[in-house]
Order: C-alpha cells, then sequence, then structure tokens
C-alpha cells in the first residue's frame, strides 16, 4: 500500500527504552510512562495535544488477549481518546497516524509500539506468522530461516561471509555512542569472524539480541504546529510506503526482497534516494541489510552514506519498536543538523517478507 503525501507531516518527537536485562523488566505501561513525559518535554505538547493514538504490539508475544488495551492505561483514556492498533511493528501504526492526519481527522498524533520478548522463546512465538498450512507446522525458528536465506546469498556470489562480518563489526562500533543499544563496542570483522558458528552460517554478532523495549513517536501536520514548538528543524515525512511480498519461503527468492524496492520507490519519489545521506535500515541480521542496501539503491559508507550510525537492529532489535525507533533515529539526524535528507526503513515477516520505507527532508519553511 502506498500514498502521496498531499499535506506535509513532520516527525517532531521521540523516545525510546531498551532493556538489557530481562529479570525485572518492566511491563508495557511501565514502559511507556516515562516515554510519554520525555515527550511531553521534548515538544512542550500535553496530552490535550494530541488529535490521535495509535500502538503496534502482539498479542502473541505478550501470551495474554488484549494486551495493547492495558497499555492504554498509560496514556489515561479518560477524557475519551481516539486511539488504534496495528498487530505489526509500530512503524506500520506511525503509517496509519500518517493517513489519519492526510484525510484531516487529526493534525497530530502520537504513536507507540512495545513488546516483551522476554515473555516466550522469541524464535519459536515468530514462527506463528509463516503459513499456518505449511510452514508453522514444522516449527521453522527465525534464526534457522535467516541462515538459510545468508547461506543461499553466499552460495549464489552476492555476499561474503567476510562481509556480513564487516556490517555487525560496523554495527557494534557504531552503537558504541547510543545509550540504548543492548550490544555495543569497538568492534573489527576479525573479532566477528573468530566467533563459533550459531546458526551456520551466521554467528551470534550476525543475530539480533532478543530484547524488551518501546518506543513513542508524535508526528503533526506542519501547518499546525504550535508556534510554540520546541522542535526547530521538524523532520518532514516526504515520502512513506509499504509493500508485502509472498509469506510462502517456497514462492520467492529468499536472496531478493521486491517489496523494499516497491516501497523505496514509492515512498523516493521522483528524486529518488540519491540524496540521501542517512539510512536506518531494520535489519535483524547483517546479511539483510546487504540485501537492502542492494534492493532500496543505497550506497555504503565507502559511498558517504550513512548506514545504522544508530547501531541498527544488531545493537538492539526490541519486537513491535525496532522499525519505529529506525524513524526517531533517523529524524534525529535531520534536527541535529547532521543531515538533509535521510530514509528510515522497517521489517515484518520472515526472511524480509514485508518492509515499510519513510524518506524525511529537513523542511525547507525556516518559519516552522
Amino acid at each position: 500500500m502506498t500514498a502521496s503525501a498531499h499535506r506535509d507531516v513532520a516527525v517532531v518527537g521521540f523516545a525510546q527504552r531498551q532493556m538489557r536485562e530481562f529479570d525485572g523488566s518492566p511491563n508495557c505501561i511501565e514502559l511507556l510512562v516515562p516515554l510519554l513525559q520525555e515527550l511531553w518535554e521534548q515538544t512542550g505538547w500535553t496530552k490535550e495535544d494530541i488529535g490521535f493514538w495509535c500502538s503496534g504490539s502482539s498479542d502473541y508475544l505478550a501470551g495474554r488477549s488484549f494486551s495493547f488495551v492495558t497499555a492504554i492505561d498509560a496514556l489515561g483514556a479518560v477524557p475519551p481518546i481516539s486511539e488504534s492498533h496495528v498487530e505489526m511493528d509500530g512503524a506500520w501504526a506511525l503509517y496509519e497516524a500518517w493517513i489519519k492526519i492526510q484525510t484531516g481527522e487529526a493534525d497530530t498524533a502520537l504513536v507507540y509500539g512495545f513488546g516483551k520478548s522476554s515473555a516466550s522463546t522469541l524464535r519459536r512465538t515468530l514462527a506463528l506468522q509463516l503459513d499456518p498450512y505449511t510452514l508453522t507446522p514444522l516449527w521453522p525458528d527465525t534464526v534457522s530461516i535467516a541462515g538459510l536465506q545468508a547461506r543461499l546469498g553466499i552460495d549464489q556470489g552476492l555476499w561474503s561471509e567476510k562481509e556480513m562480518a564487516e556490517v555487525a563489526a560496523r554495527s557494534r562500533t557504531s552503537a558504541a555512542s547510543n545509550e540504548y543499544a543492548i550490544r555495543r563496542g569497538e568492534t573489527t570483522a576479525d573479532d566477528v569472524l573468530a566467533q563459533e558458528l550459531f546458526a551456520d552460517p551466521l554467528r551470534r554478532w550476525d543475530c539480533a539480541p532478543v530484547t524488551d523495549g518501546a518506543a513513542a513517536i508524535v508526528i503533526a501536520a506542519t501547518d499546525a504546529l504550535p508556534s510554540a514548538d520546541k522542535v526547530s528543524r521538524p523532520a518532514v515525512i516526504s515520502g512513506i510506503a509499504h509493500s508485502v511480498d509472498s509469506p510462502s519461503l517456497g514462492l520467492r527468492d529468499l536472496t531478493r526482497a521486491p517489496s523494499a524496492e516497491r516501497a523505496g520507490a514509492a515512498a523516493g519519489g521522483a528524486s529518488g534516494v540519491a540524496d540521501v545521506t542517512v539510512a536506518e535500515l531494520h535489519a535483524p541480521f547483517s546479511h539483510q541489510e546487504l540485501i537492502l542496501r542492494r534492493e532500496l539503491g543505497l550506497g555504503g559508507p565507502e559511498d558517504g552514506v550513512q548506514i545504522n550510525p544508530s547501531g541498527g537492529a544488531l545493537g538492539g532489535n526490541p519486537m513491535f519498536s525496532a522499525g519505529l525507533i529506525r524513524i526517531g533515529e533517523a529524524a534525529r539526524r535531520i534536527w541535529s543538523g547532521e543531515a538533509d535528507k535521510v530514509l528510515a526503513h522497517a521489517t515484518s515477516g520472515a526472511a524480509l517478507q514485508q518492509n515499510l520505507v519513510c524518506v524525511m527532508e529537513a523542511s525547507k519553511d525556516k518559519t516552522l
């Protein structure tokens, strides 16, 4: 599904939490309350300034029905609020909120995603998103599927274990300056290759860590931003789109992600991504970054494009908020003046089945 913008909408607030340890990990309400407080401090807004709320989470992960309803206690539903939910990463909640603003039903929105991966065995739980007739009964876990995908690419000469290790090493090194990253520190490709195989050909650092966490973002129509807004350089969404490939692993080339290419082309518009200088890619496995860079037509660090300067999902991958975090991290580069045009990507499903791309640019209206 794609849409072309006709009302400028900007990302004006972002907060996140990623839990390093599972012991004593807070529940969804305890995760969200400090995030909301941080957003009010960033923007100078209050709950009354938000016209629409949308969340992304999964009852399968939480292990109980309507867990997202419990999370609303963090928002405060009295007086009544306009609220919705997607059983997806919070990036898709942002997409719904963006459409809500495009239709004129709201001027502002707060979107959030949260997940407690520690409540289950994540690798097995995610088998429930596969085809229920032919795949789920086999219970193939996500790491094993990613291993098959990585091996296919290596055997076809599309990438090598060394190139995968270079991605993992760069991600850990970049994450060293990210206070929220779970896995970080100065690392070389040789350090990665020295590890034992975890799921051939993947080593542990080729795979995103299992993380509890949450994230929240405030977006607003630029014509509705309060004059007292604290964000002096809003990150305007110039294009956003998502697309889906077949859920059947046998019906698609796992070394490709055509839906990412389609979403990137739609979100990039006529100018494409040629002038993007920062890209936050939601790649839970090192080789998936290589696939996404090719499908999106992005260069790499050697071409002057910063890929995952936050460390990306290999630094921390909280379910149902890691994609939303990519959007927030990319927007921060515009707020700080480090970049004028950025790209953020989110994925869902096995082996990059579903992909969302959000392109943001610094506002050309200096009065915002």
